[in-house]
């Protein structure tokens, strides 16, 4: 018991005890004595205590702007193709961001492993000052880590850090044959009746999922979207870039001088054939207005059978994208219920554009994601196997647009009525869907 003639005295003497037991207990305390190292992926380096680390906060949203506003996290992927890599799918400024780093968190003993990110801003930037990227780093040999943090710095606190978990970390039977991946819908849209049609198509053809990056649509096209997605169809991943960034609807820089190219499409590409590459066996990318049509063959299964067959070690099949304009029509399918339905009636039109002399015809791919290390739209940019031009007597991509050779004659057109092939399900499908949605 301390006695004091005064109160200031008595106050500052106890305050005295106070810390120099606090300081006494702190040194014995275990918990705050080399409980934790931090290892600069291979180097270690003190941290913080353990009840402090592998906490994070969990990333919620598709995009995810780091500190910076120049590095946009989509999702990690587990990737041993190479080594022992988590690749995280981004979005970048291409001169501003020079240096990242992965924090892994592994238990159960609570270690933070840093480890540099090589960064690799994918080719097809089209001159935009973003552009998707992979963010590879190496991870700690001993760990599978189930979550990283990308940072700027290798030192910080990992509570103050989003927290993404890092998929494909188990192999697993492919559920899947074949799965559609569509980017980005944007400009509200509302070709309910093509997107429709097209979604039939696919599933006739042979699909069992299709993933579509959706920024925005109509109410309409909402309410088509939930019934695709209740019967499992179609998985929708939110993809609010314009929240972020100033996008283009336009492919090049020199178009519309904004942020990034078309919604972010490429990098919205790449997330989509990784997120797809243990669940899928082929992977196909096309927008919604386009449908790879086989000529030969009555589905893709057999189609994609005989193709590997015929190109032993061949991973991505590219097929040449023709236009069917919307412009020129053929009422042999004018169905009345159809035309309070906004979009078009592709089964209308089925006369194609001829090929323009020294005009490259762009193509679409169907390709074993597993080989696959980057795509861009018309071709992939890194894989592992070869790449095969598909003839066009085999299949083609049939593409009901606005036409690219507007004052071509209807005679000078080549009529192509390969969907007919298809219209006795495809307009007892679509009706069941109209029914369902909007009639």
């Amino acid at each position: 018991m301390i006695h004091c003639g005064k109160k200031r005295i008595c106050a500052v003497a106890t305050c005295i005890l106070i810390f120099a037991t606090a300081l006494i207990c702190s040194w014995k305390d275990p918990q705050l004595q080399n409980k934790i190292t931090r290892k600069i992926f291979p180097q270690a380096t003190t941290a913080s205590p353990a009840r402090q680390l592998c906490r994070g906060k969990p990333a919620q949203d598709a995009i995810t702007p780091l500190t910076d506003n120049r590095t946009f996290i989509v999702s990690p992927y587990f990737d041993n193709r190479e080594g022992k890599v988590t690749r995280v799918i981004g979005i970048v400024h291409h001169e501003d961001v020079k240096e990242l780093f992965c924090w892994f968190c592994c238990q159960p003993d609570g270690k933070i492993y840093v480890s540099k990110a090589t960064i690799d801003v994918h080719s097809d930037r089209f001159g935009f000052p973003y552009g998707a990227a992979d963010i590879v780093c190496s991870e700690p040999e001993n760990c599978d880590p189930t979550y990283v943090s990308i940072h700027q710095s290798p030192l910080g606190n990992t509570d103050q850090l989003p927290s993404f978990e890092i998929k494909n970390r188990k192999a697993e039977p492919f559920p899947v044959d074949f799965t559609v991946c569509i980017s980005a819908m944007f400009g509200h849209y509302n070709n309910v009746l093509q997107f429709i049609q097209s979604m039939e198509m696919y599933k006739i053809l042979g699909v069992q999922k299709v993933v579509i990056y959706k920024n925005n649509c109509s109410h309409l096209m909402e309410k088509v979207l939930r019934l695709y997605m209740e019967e499992g169809t179609v998985e929708i991943i939110p993809w609010p870039i314009n929240s972020y960034l100033k996008v283009s609807s336009k492919w090049h820089f020199s178009m519309d001088g904004k942020d990034i190219g078309y919604y972010g499409q490429i990098t919205a590409l790449n997330d989509c054939l990784y997120r797809n590459m243990q669940r899928s066996k082929f992977v196909i990318l096309n927008d919604a207005d386009e449908i790879i049509l086989p000529l030969k063959h009555p589905d893709w299964k057999t189609m994609m059978s005989s193709l590997q067959e015929e190109n032993p070690g061949a991973t991505v099949f590219l097929f040449e994208n023709h236009i069917f304009p919307k412009s020129i029509s053929t009422p042999m399918f004018n169905i009345s219920s159809w035309n309070t339905v906004p979009g078009v009636n592709i089964l209308n039109h089925v006369h194609r554009e001829p090929d323009r002399k020294g005009v490259f015809n762009p193509k679409k791919m169907i390709v074993d994601p597993r080989k696959v290390i980057q795509t861009s739209v018309h071709s992939v940019l890194r894989a592992y196997g070869n790449s095969v031009n598909v003839p066009m007597d085999v299949a083609l991509v049939y593409h009901c647009r606005e036409p690219l050779q507007a004052n071509l004659p209807r005679e000078s057109l080549i009529r192509d009525t390969t969907l007919w092939r298809y219209n006795s399900s495809l307009i007892m499908n679509v009706n069941k869907v109209l029914y369902q949605t909007v009639l």
